[in-house]
């Protein structure tokens, strides 16, 4: 049983970072919060991993070495929540909940060094950036898994539209994968009133994008999944100028490993011959990649009977839907055996969407996040 004083204080440190929140790689205040907290809970304490990574070490006895993550970076949304907590930060916020992730493993790290119903090592890994620019990977780049050997790493997220009290975990993949991209369309600049004397990038781009969508509705099999997203358009200074160019940016999801090679082919094809016949050059780089996050099947058997062990069967989700959208915990589950797992937000007033400007980290959550975490510990590192 969770200590009320504990699930009380987690609910405080929540909402101490979500009234300052830091994006991903200035996660400083944080960051040294979080050590300073493990520290006092007398957890071993190494800092530096990915610039403001922190982890914490628990050892008791003889045993497998386990890995529990936490994000904590906030995005650049200006909060349009009223909570006396609401963010601090202009443009700065946590609209996708790590402030009650980090919050949640704090707790979990605080009891379990104080009951210590386990035998072996537990790491508890607070990683930066996670939105967009690849903390995990730079953790695991830093040595993560060289200096703390695990023999598996597990990660939660909370998951609006999923009652409380609910989990969620798959044997494959949980989220797809990403991969962020920017398209140049150069043509030949001339006077809006005399397009024959240039090479339109402006009319180039709006056929490229609606071109790009029969990629998903026509070159794919309808139980393959892909997204194509633009979701920014820039070109242009004056209403009278076709310009010389058009920067396109956006995202491809996918949650099998060659349709996304498959389809990422197709939109360099797309991009580099679709345009040649309007006399525009076109190129495409690609600015962040996610793979599939997708889990090991016995480590999310694990997570699973943890569940069916605390929960009504109901309330257990397996072999749910995967979301479209992405998490590079994938690159962590790359390197080392493991499982990523939702736990339900929506209480009597369903969660805001994640990444919405309104959303507020449920913390009812918080006490049912502890304690998965604490279950899932002792069932992984049972005494002898």
């Amino acid at each position: 049983m969770i200590p009320v004083s504990l699930i009380q204080e987690a609910i405080e440190w929540r909402r101490q970072f979500h009234s300052r929140p830091e994006l991903g790689y200035h996660e400083d205040e944080t960051s040294q919060r979080v050590a300073a907290l493990l520290r006092e809970f007398g957890l071993q304490v190494h800092t530096g991993l990915a610039g403001t990574g922190v982890v914490g070490t628990l050892e008791n006895g003889p045993g497998p070495a386990i890995g529990f993550r936490a994000d904590m970076d906030a995005l650049p949304i200006t909060e349009l929540g009223d909570a006396p907590w609401r963010s601090s930060q202009p443009g700065v916020m946590h609209a996708c909940g790590h402030d009650g992730h980090t919050a949640m493993l704090l707790a979990a790290a605080k009891h379990l060094s104080a009951t210590r119903r386990f035998s072996g090592t537990l790491h508890f890994v607070f990683q930066p950036a996670e939105e967009n620019l690849g903390g995990a990977r730079k953790m695991v780049a830093d040595g993560l898994f060289t200096l703390f050997p695990m023999d598996a790493i597990y990660g939660l997220h909370n998951w609006p539209g999923l009652p409380v009290g609910h989990v969620a975990v798959n044997s494959g993949p949980m989220m797809a994968s990403l991969d962020a991209f920017e398209i140049t369309l150069r043509g030949k600049s001339c006077h809006a009133a005399m397009p024959e004397n240039g090479a339109d990038p402006i009319v180039a781009a709006a056929q490229l994008i609606l071109a790009l969508q029969t990629i998903p509705a026509r070159r794919l099999s309808p139980l393959s999944s892909a997204v194509v997203s633009i979701t920014q358009i820039n070109g242009g200074e004056a209403i009278n100028v076709i310009p010389e160019s058009v920067v396109l940016r956006g995202t491809l999801r996918c949650l099998q490993a060659d349709v996304r090679s498959r389809v990422r082919g197709m939109i360099d094809d797309f991009v580099t011959t679709f345009t040649a016949p309007l006399g525009i050059d076109g190129s495409i780089d690609y600015l962040t990649d996610y793979p599939v996050t997708c889990n090991h099947a016995a480590a999310a058997q694990q997570v699973r009977d943890c569940a069916l062990a605390l929960l009504p069967t109901e309330q257990v989700h397996w072999e749910t839907s995967p979301s479209m959208a992405s998490e590079d915990f994938a690159c962590m589950l790359e390197a080392c055996p493991g499982a990523y797992f939702w736990i339900g937000a929506d209480g009597e007033v369903p969660s805001a969407p994640l990444h919405n400007a309104r959303y507020d980290f449920n913390d009812d959550v918080i006490p049912e996040g502890v304690t998965f975490w604490t279950a899932l510990a002792e069932k992984l590192l049972p005494l002898g």
